[in-house]
């Protein structure tokens, strides 16, 4: 990591995972109580780094090595039979690309998906509180792509601006259309815009090789992975 950049890092208390049984997990997070800016989350997003509001963590446990940190090189992707297939599918939407703020009709759409996908879990009944910690943060450059099915708002996809390409941070939508694959058809549109702003990667968070919930970042070809603190192609099954 560049010299320039100094900060201290402090280890969460274990708990367990939320993706692998029987597990538990641990993350490292940047100094919750440093002046955090764009510039240091540029660095530290290269080097397999997240935010969750305005924490920025990375996975830490001692005993396991699964989050894999991965991203899209938007320059060298090619869109699939199955991609081009979901963009014609949602052709007639109406997208609108709005400053990252909180909005009442984000969070109604929010609390909808939560109930629908993660009822019985940690993010149940959801206040604003909560959803502002979770995807709001008063130093990043965020942006809420805004997807509307005549006029009716059915998704919201939230990512980050960074020096080196969009980072998706979560996506949340209507379950009732659902069979419009909204979150398969958000990343799609941030690889189009990646290619716009003309950045290079869209970083696509953590992936878990066992964990079924995972699985659907594989779709995206060619993919890279943080491996051995570098940006390593991720082979691909056939």
């Amino acid at each position: 990591m560049n010299d320039q950049v100094k900060i201290n890092f402090f280890a969460s208390t274990p708990e367990p995972c939320s993706y692998l049984d029987n597990r538990k997990s641990v993350s490292a997070f940047a100094n919750p109580h440093m002046d955090m800016d764009m510039k240091t989350y540029n660095e530290l997003i290269q080097h397999g780094f997240r935010r969750s509001g305005g924490y920025i963590y990375r996975p830490h446990c001692p005993s396991c090595q699964e989050c894999i940190s991965v991203r899209v090189p938007v320059r060298k992707h090619a869109y699939s039979r199955n991609e081009l297939r979901a963009i014609k599918r949602n052709g007639d939407l109406k997208i609108n690309i709005v400053p990252g703020r909180f909005r009442d009709e984000h969070f109604d759409l929010y609390k909808r998906y939560i109930k629908s996908r993660h009822g019985d879990g940690s993010m149940a009944n959801p206040s604003k509180s909560d959803y502002h910690r979770f995807l709001i943060c008063d130093w990043t450059d965020t942006l809420f792509f805004e997807y509307r099915c005549n006029r009716i708002l059915i998704a919201v996809a939230v990512c980050d601006i960074t020096d080196s390409g969009l980072s998706a941070v979560y996506t949340f939508f209507d379950p009732d259309y659902s069979d419009r694959s909204p979150g398969h058809f958000a990343i799609l549109t941030q690889i189009q815009e990646t290619r716009l702003r003309d950045l290079d990667y869209l970083y696509l968070g953590y992936w878990i090789r066992d964990c079924n919930k995972m699985s659907y970042k594989r779709r995206y070809k060619p993919l890279e992975a943080y491996l051995a603190d570098q940006w390593v192609a991720l082979d691909q099954p056939s």
